[in-house]
């Protein structure tokens, strides 16, 4: 198949793999015949404002990465060929809509966000990713110095230091660092499954699904379900709600707008119980949590998905769930950067610097519900984990092995595709987020769980 389709299929190859995976092959006839060249497909979606140095021209990448956001959007309307159909035609829309939508631009070895940096160590190059305030204040304890106080205070310091003991360090305080290797991560593949429990007989009935995740990838997932049908209920705590609802509202409609609202007290014994019942009136759950969270409210995903009979549970998280790495916190940018990112485009133009918006998110957030679909189409009992890590080096593919003078042809080639791009993909209708908790008693009620 590799060989026998056009290079404009990049994305219908993509989705004929994913399919394969998710043990869904058959479904391969339901994918379209081709799609945009990645050179297209990457300029549509807007990732040139977003890619390279202010003071410069746009770069490009030489991985096919928005065609393969083509392809997992591809792949899930596959999967839900009989569904109701509501979701965006084209992925790599989606990797490029919060910068579109916050009118982002290209900062460099700054992300388009601005909060993560790539900084020298003493042995390599690291991306320190610290959007909130309390990051800067762990800063001094990082580095075991009073006098980093700030960002730049502490980049001059880590110029000294060891990349990977900071790294270790960063991790048990919380902190979103990793590392921009020098050569490809190791293999991993984009998802795991671990049946966990009893799997249902078919339904025909739309999947009800419990969203407990935040910020993007999870939410990204949720908001695709519910536009193929699924009843999907994003659950906050009403002491620590969604951190996105703080930031750009049209963006957070986008990601949560056909979702119900409902806010329990997590922090108390009746909460956590109101929790549970939710939770196993469920077919699916996400959550983006570190597992540590979870289980410190009696929350085990393999054991309540044991408990519910068909339930599919998809876990998100920066590394997985390795041990060593199942805390390791990690959002999109610094994420696409311990995926090999950085690397890639330092190799084709000689310079080191981010590649698109926190693309690890949007990126996990579309397989994330391809997989889910495809479990609770195939009965649930499962665990499924995604890395955002992971799926991004997926995504990156086999241009991760290429030799620069390879990658340097490509981009130059690409980019004369891209040069007569003008027209950008429509970014998808959204409708308005429900108000927090607004629909906490009746989702209650009609579960006829104890208000």
């Amino acid at each position: 198949m590799r060989t026998s389709l056009p290079q404009t299929s990049h994305a219908v190859v993509y989705a004929a793999g994913l399919l394969h995976d998710l043990n869904a092959a058959h479904l391969i006839a339901h994918l379209p015949a081709q799609s945009d060249h990645p050179a297209i497909a990457w300029a549509r979606a807007g990732l040139p404002q977003v890619c390279g140095f202010a003071d410069s021209p746009a770069l490009i990448c030489p991985a096919p990465i928005a065609s393969h956001a083509d392809g997992a959007i591809f792949a899930l309307n596959a999967l839900a060929v009989s569904a109701q159909i509501g979701i965006p035609h084209s992925g790599a829309v989606l990797l490029g809509e919060r910068a579109r939508l916050l009118k982002l631009s290209r900062q460099g070895r700054i992300s388009a966000g601005g909060a993560c940096h790539l900084l020298p160590t003493a042995n390599g190059w690291l991306a320190a990713n610290l959007p909130r305030q309390e990051d800067i204040a762990a800063l001094p304890a990082l580095l075991e110095d009073d006098t980093a106080t700030d960002l730049a205070a502490a980049a001059s310091i880590m110029r000294s230091r060891d990349r990977d003991d900071l790294i270790e360090r960063a991790r048990l305080l919380g902190l979103a660092i990793a590392p921009d290797p020098a050569s490809p991560p190791a293999h991993a593949p984009w998802f795991t499954r671990k049946l966990c429990g009893p799997i249902s007989a078919p339904t025909t009935a739309a999947p009800r699904v419990v969203d407990l995740s935040s910020l993007w990838a999870g939410p990204l997932a949720g908001q695709l379900l519910s536009q193929l049908g699924a009843d999907v209920i994003k659950v906050e705590s009403t002491q620590r709600p969604d951190g996105a609802r703080a930031g750009n509202a049209a963006f957070f409609d986008r990601l949560n707008g056909s979702k119900s609202s409902v806010t329990l007290d997590l922090s108390s014994h009746t909460g956590r119980q109101k929790l549970r019942a939710l939770i196993h009136s469920a077919d699916i759950v996400i959550e983006s949590a570190r597992p540590r969270a979870l289980r410190q409210m009696g929350i085990v995903a393999e054991d309540m998905v044991a408990q519910r009979p068909g339930l599919t549970w998809v876990a998100i998280s920066g590394y997985g769930r390795a041990e060593g790495l199942e805390n390791a916190p990690a959002f999109g940018d610094d994420a696409a950067v311990a995926a090999g990112l950085t690397r890639l485009l330092r190799l084709t133009h000689a310079r080191r610097f981010f590649g698109g918006d926190a693309i690890g998110d949007p990126l996990t957030g579309m397989h994330a519900a391809a997989a889910a679909w495809a479990s609770w189409q195939q009965g649930g009992g499962t665990l499924i984990t995604l890395a955002l890590a992971d799926v991004t080096a997926h995504a990156i593919g086999d241009a991760a092995y290429r030799a620069p003078a390879a990658l340097r042809q490509t981009a130059k080639k690409w980019r004369m595709i891209a040069d007569v791009t003008s027209k950008l993909y429509d970014l998808p209708q959204a409708a308005m987020a429900r108000p927090n908790g607004g629909d906490t008693t009746r989702i209650l009620q009609n579960l006829k769980i104890a208000c």
